[in-house]
């Protein structure tokens, strides 16, 4: 038998559970079978009935309708006796659809492209007539009852006929990098499933009140907005949002965080299709997706590359786009992170760039880039002053470095704790913190273990095998401890953060990482590094509280 993932899967129809047990007794044991694999593109969520990855042969990805399917004049039906109804999609579209989005992602954090892989439709309710031949749907990929008793077989055929002497086979190692990362993305998407039917339960006090704040600004057209860290600046951007795109104007939700962005992609896949803004994303991504070139074929350092020239880019292609790709409405979270240059780009992709609808969320105590950049909002900002995310005890701690006095309206919980460490040891001492917390019972994928300057070498790690969206789905999915920088951690948060300051870098931007940083916990924080380091980053108040004095 293949390997199965998940052992026992709630599926959709019987008819993937029929599909699903002819393979289940067909495949061999290094194969792979995964029921219901999810994932986002662009905001989308993409969903795969059955994904087998065989070793030595290929990538199978297979669309399974159900019912009696019939194919009259281009459209595809399906239906029982009682009568039949008309498929949106295309089973072989769909299918397609699937496999080219599934190899993009796969492809993007792997050292070697996956290569054979093909797309498939089975209809194990269905018997094909004998003279089927449809130029979108061959027979070859396109299966029906009879082929269920060799399906294994079929799929091998497929895979040797439209691949083989063009890429190269799936091999063993390829097949455990693939699962373990799809397996990731999926456990994230899961969680922001469970996160939206969070947000959406009426009793959610925390929501209501937010969507209420937003109320009182819907009839400005653009507003800033400000507040400290945990006054929920990125759920109230993701509301305002998700309120402008079903009240019909085309939107962007953007930020310069790609964790951020993530959490934006995996949570609007979850909102109804008419709630979803146009783009969600890095505010970098825009300019490429509509023509900029990529990173490699830029001729240049890095830094011009993501700090003048796609700004700057993003306004020239701004110019030449069909109105219609342009926004009615633009949302950015931390917009503290914004240049002006960025702001100069930004305005034109609106559709009316002196009035279109631009809503800011910023604190500008986490401006912990070299940028000085001002959104080009003239009205006096609308202040934040609850804290939502931290426990009093957390939130205490980091109040001398808020912008604004914020009011904690959470539990006490639990004291900070304190580990004396030099700043060249603070990473193996929050090594050995992170097993300690495990040996008292908190899960892995509850904690976080965030540095202040180096990165940790499991983030490198991470980062070069999976490639970024891999690396943040890691973190969404919660089953591991979750290796991060603080610059890269705004707007997130975990249950518990095992802060390491290793170093600031730069002794301007030090009070700010440090806020970041003290700011991310919910429920527990760990802080492990030198006094006069933190005493030199945030005073000696900060100092004191730390050490729960």
């Amino acid at each position: 038998m293949p390997i199965t993932h998940p052992a026992q899967p709630d599926f959709a129809s019987a008819a993937e559970q029929t599909v699903w047990d002819h393979l289940s007794v067909q495949l061999p044991d290094d194969a792979v079978l995964i029921a219901g694999q999810r994932l986002t593109a662009g905001g989308e969520e993409i969903e795969a009935d059955l994904l087998v990855l065989w070793p030595g042969f290929g990538l199978a990805v297979i669309e399974v309708k159900g019912g009696r399917v019939s194919l009259r004049d281009g459209r595809w039906y399906q239906g029982d006796r009682s009568g039949q109804r008309e498929l949106k999609k295309s089973p072989i579209d769909q299918a397609q659809k699937a496999k080219h989005h599934l190899i993009e992602y796969l492809n993007a954090g792997a050292s070697r492209n996956i290569g054979r892989a093909v797309h498939l439709a089975v209809l194990p309710y269905t018997e094909l007539p004998s003279d089927w031949d449809v130029p979108e749907a061959p027979r070859g990929i396109t299966l029906d009852s009879t082929d269920l008793p060799r399906l294994a077989d079929r799929i091998v055929h497929a895979l040797n006929a439209q691949t083989r002497g063009v890429y190269p086979p799936l091999d063993a190692q390829q097949c455990a990098y693939a699962v373990k990362r799809l397996r990731r993305t999926h456990r994230a998407i899961e969680n922001h499933q469970l996160l939206a039917r969070e947000i959406a339960d009426a009793g959610n006090a925390r929501t209501s009140e937010q969507e209420r704040a937003i109320a009182l600004l819907r009839f400005q057209h653009r507003a800033q907005i400000i507040g400290g860290a945990g006054s929920g600046k990125t759920h109230l951007a993701m509301i305002k949002a998700r309120t402008l795109a079903r009240d019909g104007f085309r939107t962007a939700l953007l930020c310069y965080s790609r964790g951020l962005a993530r959490h934006f992609q995996l949570l609007a896949a979850t909102w109804p299709e008419e709630e979803r803004p146009a783009y969600v994303g890095l505010f970098h991504d825009l300019p490429v997706r509509w023509g900029a070139e990529t990173e490699e074929q830029f001729d240049g350092d890095p830094v011009t590359y993501y700090e003048e020239y796609l700004p700057r880019r993003l306004a020239e292609l701004a110019a030449v786009q069909d109105p219609e790709e342009l926004f009615d409405a633009i949302v950015v979270d931390e917009a503290q992170d914004f240049a002006d240059v960025w702001w100069d780009g930004l305005q034109p992709c609106l559709r009316d760039p002196g009035e279109g609808v631009l809503f800011v969320f910023t604190d500008e105590h986490q401006s912990v880039f070299d940028r000085e950049g001002r959104a080009p909002i003239t009205l006096n900002p609308f202040p934040l002053d609850d804290n939502l995310r931290n426990t009093k005890s957390i939130a205490r701690t980091f109040a001398p470095l808020t912008p604004l006095t914020q009011n904690p309206r959470m539990d006490d919980g639990a004291p900070v704790r304190y580990v004396e460490s030099l700043s060249a040891e603070a990473v193996a001492a929050a090594d050995d913190v992170v097993e300690q917390l495990m040996d008292e019972g908190w899960k892995p994928g509850q904690i976080a273990l965030l540095t202040t300057r180096s990165r940790h070498p499991v983030q490198k790690e991470q980062v070069e095998q999976y490639g970024y969206d891999g690396y943040w789905d890691e973190f969404f999915a919660a089953t591991d401890v979750f290796y991060g920088h603080v610059l890269n951690f705004k707007g997130l948060e975990r249950p518990v953060v095992v802060l390491a300051i290793n170093g600031f870098g730069s002794a301007e931007r030090a009070p700010q990482l440090l806020y970041v940083g003290l700011s991310r916990p919910r429920s527990l924080l760990v802080v492990v590094g030198d006094q006069g380091e933190i005493w030199d980053a945030g005073g000696g108040d900060v100092l004191q509280r730390i050490r729960g004095r």
